[in-house]
């Protein structure tokens, strides 16, 4: 089954290591459950569900999770606007102070009233680990709670992004707690899955890695606006949702067609032709944003310590090709220059020609001839066991030989490339040259979450630790603009300089379709997908 994975943070792994064993049961072999009548939706979502503490990990799985159980205090919505959530916000007119006030009828899942200071210290907690977090509260004098309904952020100087950062709308979520468990110490996971979202986490049922189960909470009290991806009102309209782990692509597709589960987050590329003939079935594309897959190089090594190597692997490189052995069906890619994703408010292919047209060859010869580039083998990661990872190593290393490059494959695991690439050892005492991965488009929108055009180098870079100053310089740029008019230019200037300085290489967009049964009805499209309020089930 696809899978998808999120590599933006790196976090304790003592913390994870705990999160999963605090929630271990043992595991039995996998069952169809005994369905409830009614209103029970069944789903096989893209991944096993184990870490359950939203504010340690960024795996996507984790993210779906917490918007079953959590809500935030903003949104964004279809069009990319900040919406009021579990408040309303206005700003003073010098563009330092930020006043959220929380709407009646908020309360937590075991009973208390939300107040703001539960809201002051789930911001805190947040912005010690989102990369966004961790901007905003560079730029944050303070955030206080003068009374029970209002919380009040007060800046050190203007910065664009405050309502952006509050609302984004994927990991990590700034998600809000009760006070006790926000205050959780860093690197350990919360006790308790309480939060005062639409639904309830059933803890006595959950099974880490086979099921995990979600009850209506009666006591939501949804907004009256229509639901708009994370924004608007989540009505809850089943009694209990089931996430059910099936690893199998065809036993998920033949649960689903026999009407044993309701809904798979992932439709497997080569099975579509088959679902789509299914009269029973739906396929649709939720997240229309959809991945960026990229490669990414380290910085700290031999040959791409060399800027002038690192073009010439860029000429080298024609997403196409990528795409083609990635997913197959142009229906579902899109070939994309744009760093912050294509459709989006930061959108632009300047820079992106040789990648999107895949013109490139003959200049990324000349440029590597050219380059000093001594032969050094360039070893790339590829691992053989996650279907929208594997491809991208294969087509990546035979357009570098075409260039000229020396390059070696090494087979292995994702987890064996999600530890090697905290590595800055030389290739021989286990370090590499290049690896690839996915974002969901909903992580890259802007120059701030998209961590991969991160200049903050071997210190606090993101994997291969890019090192530029000036990005930083111009990251920061597009952290103070504030209108969507400067943002766009300033993002503009991080993807020039990008390209000039070849921070990564992105190799196109993908989108995934899930599939699920008519008798459900109400699915929602969105950014972060899927959700299951608004949808209703057929008896």
């Amino acid at each position: 089954m696809i899978s998808r994975w999120r590599n933006s943070a790196t976090f304790s792994k003592s913390a994870l290591t705990g999160a999963v064993v605090a929630a271990a049961l043992a595991l039995p072999t996998f069952a169809f459950p005994a369905f409830a009548a009614g209103k029970t939706i069944t789903a096989v979502m893209h991944s096993d569900l184990r870490v359950i503490d939203p504010g340690i990990t960024t795996a996507y799985i984790t993210r779906d999770h917490g918007y079953m159980v959590y809500d935030t205090l903003l949104a964004m919505d279809s069009d990319f606007k900040i919406q009021p959530q579990m408040a309303s916000f206005k700003v003073s007119d010098d563009k330092l102070v930020y006043t959220f006030t929380l709407r009646d009828g908020l309360k937590w899942h075991d009973g208390p009233a939300v107040t703001a200071e539960d809201c002051v210290a789930s911001l805190k907690r947040w912005g010690r680990s989102d990369g966004m977090g961790q901007k905003l509260m560079d730029f944050t004098k303070s955030i206080e709670a003068p009374d029970a309904k209002t919380i009040v952020l007060t800046l050190k100087e203007p910065y664009g992004l405050v309502l952006d950062s509050i609302a984004k709308p994927s990991s990590l979520v700034p998600f809000m707690m009760p006070k006790r468990l926000a205050e959780t110490p860093a690197g350990k996971s919360i006790a308790e899955q309480i939060g005062s979202g639409p639904f309830k986490f059933v803890q006595a049922e959950f099974q880490p890695g086979v099921k995990a189960v979600y009850e209506k909470n009666k006591d939501y009290v949804p907004r009256s606006e229509p639901a708009s991806w994370a924004a608007g009102g989540k009505v809850v309209k089943v009694d209990r949702v089931e996430w059910i782990t099936m690893p199998d692509a065809q036993t998920a597709v033949n649960a689903l067609q026999s009407g044993d589960i309701d809904f798979m987050e992932n439709g497997p590329y080569d099975l579509l032709p088959v679902l789509s003939k299914d009269k029973d079935l739906k396929l649709e594309v939720l997240n229309t944003l959809g991945f960026q897959t990229l490669g990414r190089m380290n910085f700290l090594l031999p040959p791409f310590d060399n800027v002038k190597v690192r073009r010439a692997a860029f000429l080298a490189m024609n997403q196409k090709p990528v795409l083609d052995a990635l997913v197959g069906n142009p229906e579902y890619y899109k070939v994309c220059g744009a760093l912050f994703g294509c459709g989006t408010p930061n959108a632009t292919e300047a820079g992106a020609e040789t990648l999107i047209k895949g013109s490139g060859l003959a200049e990324a010869k000349k440029a590597l001839a050219e380059s000093g580039y001594d032969g050094t083998p360039v070893v790339i990661m590829a691992p053989t066991d996650v279907t929208t990872l594997k491809p991208q190593p294969i087509v990546a290393a035979q357009l570098l030989r075409d260039a000229g490059f020396k390059v070696e494959v090494q087979a292995t695991d994702w987890q064996t490339v999600v530890t090697r690439r905290a590595s800055q050892k030389p290739v021989k005492e286990g370090g590499w040259n290049m690896f690839f991965t996915n974002w969901v488009v909903a992580d890259i929108l802007n120059p701030v979450s998209n961590v991969s055009t991160s200049g903050r180098g071997k210190a606090t870079g993101w994997f291969g630790w890019f090192d530029d100053p000036k990005m930083e310089e111009l990251r920061d740029k597009y952290a103070r603009a504030s209108t969507p008019e400067e943002q766009k230019a300033a993002a503009a200037e991080v993807q020039a300089r990008a390209y000039e300085q070849v921070a990564y290489l992105p190799l196109g967009e993908y989108r995934v379709p899930s599939v699920w049964r008519k008798s459900l009805t109400g699915v929602l499209p969105g950014a972060a997908t899927p959700v299951f309020w608004n949808i209703d089930k057929k008896d």
